[in-house]
């Protein structure tokens, strides 16, 4: 990534036009989302090996050991080139012992997503025969490609990896526990991570036992590891930078190859127009995001929308420079107490990595 700026008294260089997100409106066919469904590209290169444990948290070096010990026991599983035929001759003795799924439950923040691409990573099997994806995905998939042909694609792989199970929309979740019930029979190995139900005591810490009921029939396939610890983002790391003027955003913005230029209502109002499974797509080839007179968000279809353009972008480890108000102070109190506040902290706190990372785009 460029992160020249202009040299200091000149304007913007007439060569480099910042793109935009608004004059985006991608199309992503179904195909493309089956073979994205592996961890973003922020846990490209992630390993058990590169987790590091809060030695004040015994917790998180166990899971560990138990990822590590689980992804070994998969290499039993649909053995290299049964794939789909399992789905129509499934020999039970041939799997494995013991629980065929595993849940990761802790408070956001504590490395879930690490741990989970981890285990895909570690799990002995081509790329193919694994998948990974977030909840939202998964529904995604399913809406693109019909249920049948869903379980049909995904029946042949060793693993499916879901991250940020959505537990506050009983009714997505009644579909994939459905869809996870026909993986299983299959011989699918499944782990997951999931949003805390909304109202619960204890809300943003730990969820197995809303997860458990939620997925109702399947709860006996999944082993429960607690993931103890603060949010790692923040942990020994400076608060987020103060946003700056939209004097200095738009300078970065023109002297950064590759970055994004857009008013933060305009954008807000173009996400509307865009379907979410496509804001990955809205997002390839970017650099850094910049963004002008950020603001409070207006309403929670919109606010749920930014959740999801701040999960791709953070999964995709872009930059947000931005001017106007704090990322802190997108969400209304109301928002922030309400059955989504979870997926809102998420926001603020990816946001905020994303803010810090944003800094060299304007002091360099």
């Amino acid at each position: 990534m460029s992160t020249s700026t202009a040299a200091s008294g000149t304007g913007p260089s007439a060569d480099a036009t910042p793109l935009s997100l608004c004059a985006r409106e991608p199309h992503v066919p179904a195909d493309r989302l089956v073979a994205e469904m592996v961890p973003p590209p922020r846990f490209d290169s992630v390993r058990f090996s590169t987790y590091i444990p809060d030695p004040n948290q015994p917790s998180q070096s166990e899971a560990v050991r138990v990822l590590d010990g689980f992804a070994t026991g998969l290499g039993g599983a649909h053995a290299s080139g049964a794939g789909r035929r399992r789905w129509f001759s499934r020999k039970p003795e041939a799997r494995p012992e013991g629980p065929r799924g595993v849940y990761l439950d802790g408070g956001y923040g504590v490395g879930k997503t690490h741990l989970l691409a981890s285990l895909w990573h570690a799990t002995p099997a081509e790329p193919t025969l694994k998948a990974f994806g977030t909840f939202v995905e998964l529904t995604n998939l399913v809406g693109a490609l019909g249920f049948q042909q869903t379980v049909k694609t995904l029946s042949g792989h060793r693993l499916l990896c879901i991250d940020e199970f959505e537990l506050d929309d009983p009714g997505d979740t009644v579909l994939v526990s459905t869809l996870l019930g026909k993986l299983v029979e299959a011989g699918v190995a499944l782990a997951a991570t999931s949003n805390t139900l909304p109202g619960k005591l204890g809300e943003g810490r730990f969820a197995s036992a809303d997860f458990l009921r939620e997925i109702q029939g399947l709860s006996a396939h999944f082993r429960a590891l607690r993931i103890d610890g603060e949010d790692y983002r923040h942990r020994g790391l400076p608060e987020a930078p103060a946003p700056f003027s939209d004097e200095q955003v738009t300078k970065a913005a023109y002297a950064t190859e590759g970055a994004a230029l857009d008013d933060f209502p305009h954008l807000l109002a173009h996400l509307a127009r865009v379907h979410p499974s496509r804001y990955g797509a809205l997002t390839d080839g970017l650099k850094a995001v910049c963004l002008t007179d950020v603001g409070p968000v207006p309403d929670q279809s919109t606010a749920l929308r930014l959740v999801v353009l701040a999960d791709r972008l953070y999964d995709r480890e872009v930059p947000v420079l931005a001017s106007g108000l704090p990322f802190d102070q997108l969400f209304s109190e109301e928002m922030l107490k309400g059955g989504y506040r979870k997926k809102y902290f998420r926001a603020i706190s990816r946001l905020t990595a994303l803010a810090r990372d944003a800094k060299p785009l304007v002091e360099s």
